[in-house]
C-alpha cells in the first residue's frame, strides 16, 4: 500500500505498485483492451492511494493538534514550537492568529523572530486569496470575465473614430414674469346693501 511520505504530502510506492502505475498510464495513453487481472491490479492500487491520502489527512491532524500543545505550553515548549511550526507550514499549513500572537510574545529569540516574519507573509497572502475569493463570488456574473471590445462590428472602434455629431443645443425659454407666475388675486365681490337683498 502506497504510504504518506514526510510533511509536503508526498507518497511512497513500492516496486509491484509502480509497475501497476505505469502499466495503467500506458493503457491511458495507448487504450488498449484490458485483461481482468489488470482491471483487478488497478482497483486495488486506487484503493491504496485513497487510503494513503486519508492517512496522509490524519498526519496533518496530528500533526496540527500536536502543534496546539506545544503553543499552550510556552515558552517552555519553544524549541518543539517552532520545529512543528517549520514542518506544518512546509506542508502548507496556514498560520492562524494564535501562532502570530505566539510568535509576536517570543521575538525576542531570533528563530522566532524569522519565523514570525515569514508567518505575517503567509497569514497576509492567505487573506489576500480569501478575500480575492469572496470578491470574486459575490461579483455580478457580467463582471466575472473581462469584457472585450467588438472592433470588427459597426460601433467598434471606426465609429469611435469618426467625430460624433454635437446635439443641438437646448432651446433657450424664456424668463417667466412674476405675474404669469403668481397671478393678482381677485379682489372679493362686497355683498349688496340690505335695501337690495330685501328688495330682491
Amino acid at each position: 500500500m502506497p504510504t504518506p511520505y514526510g510533511s509536503r504530502g508526498g507518497m511512497a510506492f513500492s516496486a509491484d505498485e509502480l509497475r501497476v502505475l505505469r502499466r495503467a498510464l500506458a493503457i491511458a495513453l495507448q487504450p488498449a483492451p484490458l485483461q481482468h487481472e489488470d482491471v483487478q491490479d488497478c482497483l486495488r492500487l486506487a484503493e491504496s492511494v485513497d487510503e494513503a491520502v486519508r492517512e496522509a489527512g490524519r498526519l496533518r491532524a496530528f500533526l496540527l493538534a500536536d502543534l496546539a500543545r506545544y503553543r499552550e505550553a510556552l515558552p517552555g515548549s519553544l524549541s518543539g514550537y517552532l520545529e512543528l511550526l517549520r514542518d506544518a507550514l512546509a506542508a502548507g499549513y496556514d498560520p492562524g492568529a494564535d501562532d502570530l500572537a505566539a510568535l509576536r510574545a517570543l521575538r525576542r529569540n531570533p528563530a522566532a523572530a524569522e519565523l514570525l516574519a515569514r508567518c505575517q507573509g503567509l497569514a497576509e497572502r492567505s487573506v489576500r486569496a480569501r478575500l480575492a475569493r469572496v470578491v470574486q463570488a459575490t461579483a455580478p456574473a457580467a463582471d466575472r470575465a473581462p469584457r472585450a471590445r467588438l472592433l470588427a462590428l459597426p460601433g467598434g472602434r471606426a465609429a469611435a473614430d469618426e467625430p460624433k455629431p454635437t446635439p443641438p443645443a437646448p432651446a433657450e425659454r424664456p424668463v417667466p414674469k412674476p405675474s404669469e407666475v403668481f397671478p393678482p388675486r381677485r379682489r372679493p365681490v362686497p355683498p349688496p346693501p340690505p335695501e337690495e337683498r330685501a328688495a330682491g
